[in-house]
């Protein structure tokens, strides 16, 4: 019955500021601007299977979370820096200072957080092979790699 999630709608504090954002440092497509509702739409994949809805609303907004799925290389290999790079602080579930993504045992997958200008908590993640180990808990992609090799 249900295929995945179509769309997600967030509350932002100023609706070109994050049309901004989100369409030139997260690179979503502009699908549509409604001007005197303040509600700007943006397809998250090329494919148009996926949309955001950015909602503008007076202080304070209502933060939310969601997460985009990303290949695991980019994850990997080159999200911390492209976070940086694009002036967007990483942090992994833990928020424990460190800046390493993290994987999720129960999944598995592995994930890096950072958020967007009004505070809303994104997520870049991705599925790993293998079965899930809800029992490992939460753990670095190394420690991860170790210990899923070894069984």
């Amino acid at each position: 019955m249900i295929n995945g999630l179509f769309e997600t709608h967030i509350e932002v504090s100023n609706m070109e500021e994050a049309i901004a954002f989100y369409s030139h440092t997260m690179n979503l497509e502009l699908a549509h601007i409604d001007h005197p509702r303040r509600i700007a739409f943006l397809w998250v994949t090329p494919a148009k299977k996926a949309m955001l809805g950015l909602w503008e609303k007076p202080s304070p907004i209502q933060k939310r979370h969601f997460a985009f799925h990303c290949d695991l290389e980019f994850i990997r290999d080159n999200a911390v820096s492209w976070l940086e790079k694009n002036d967007l602080k990483p942090y992994n579930f833990l928020n424990n200072g460190c800046t390493d993504p993290m994987v999720f045992a129960w999944m598995p997958a592995i994930a890096i957080y950072f958020d967007d200008p009004d505070g809303n908590s994104l997520e870049f993640i991705s599925t790993l092979e293998g079965q899930g180990q809800p029992e490992l808990g939460v753990l670095s992609y190394g420690d991860w790699q170790k210990i899923t090799k070894t069984i």
